[in-house]
């Protein structure tokens, strides 16, 4: 389905819109096993995703029609199983471009590939490489973003959508395509070699950088500040006098 909204070269070119699935995710990859290969910057958009995951494991609750759920395919062949987070940052960091113009700088990307609207989440991704060898032969880049759904699940406390902020509806392949088309040209920015470019502008979007803030890590919660996130993606908190690392499940942000 070719669809002239994308101004892209190849992000959105080949858009597959599908009224209900478990997890555009998982279609996305069970496509990759049939015999035909789909084009690179295939996107995968489901009016309906009943399985969607989150990082942590977490389940994505979506409502049906009101939100952004889609899956991109990559082939970032260009970049080693040690730069996976730098694809993280790109797609963080085309999510961000694409909402900016109607959120300004209460946008802040929460590591490692969260979007929050000042303490509220917006939104998040869930990047699944499959490597070979030392590359990364495929990524299939995850995405969900609430944009008209106004009630949330009780469990979802800090979940807020475009709605909700702005109070008016927005057209969903619209933001679709914005993001796609950011996403791309970030994409293209690593395949040139520009990757300290994008890790020194996702550093300057970054949430609570700098900022004194609690966390919790080994059931001990501390008053840290985020200094940088490394090359591999540790997030560097100083506390204590000192500067620790952390990945992904090893610290919990808490609410001041």
């Amino acid at each position: 389905m070719q669809n002239n909204i994308f101004s892209g070269l190849f992000v959105g070119q080949n858009l597959v819109v599908l009224k209900e699935v478990d997890s555009t995710n998982t279609f996305l990859k069970n496509s990759l096993s049939n015999s035909k290969p789909l084009p690179e910057g295939t996107v995968i958009m489901a009016e309906d995703q009943y399985a969607g995951r989150g990082q942590r494991e977490n389940t994505w609750h979506a409502e049906p029609g009101k939100n952004l759920t889609f899956s991109i395919l990559l082939n970032p062949t260009f970049l080693s199983a040690q730069q996976q987070f730098d694809l993280t940052r790109a797609v963080s960091m085309g999510v961000y471009d694409a909402l900016y113009p109607l959120l300004r700088d209460s946008l802040k990307i929460k590591w490692p590939n969260d979007v929050y609207y000042q303490d509220k989440k917006l939104g998040g991704m869930l990047i699944e490489n499959i490597l070979q060898g030392a590359q990364i032969k495929h990524a299939v880049v995850g995405i969900g973003i609430n944009i008209n759904q106004e009630n949330f699940h009780p469990g979802a406390v800090n979940a807020t959508s475009l709605k909700k902020i702005l109070q008016k509806d927005y057209d969903l392949q619209y933001i679709l395509a914005e993001i796609c088309n950011r996403i791309e040209a970030y994409y293209l920015q690593l395949k040139a070699g520009k990757l300290q470019f994008v890790r020194d502008l996702y550093i300057s979007r970054l949430y609570r950088l700098n900022e004194r803030h609690w966390y919790k890590s080994n059931e001990k919660k501390f008053e840290g500040i985020i200094k940088n996130v490394q090359p591999g993606g540790l997030l560097m908190v100083e506390h204590d006098g000192q500067e620790y690392t952390y990945n992904l499940k090893e610290i919990e942000f808490l609410d001041d």
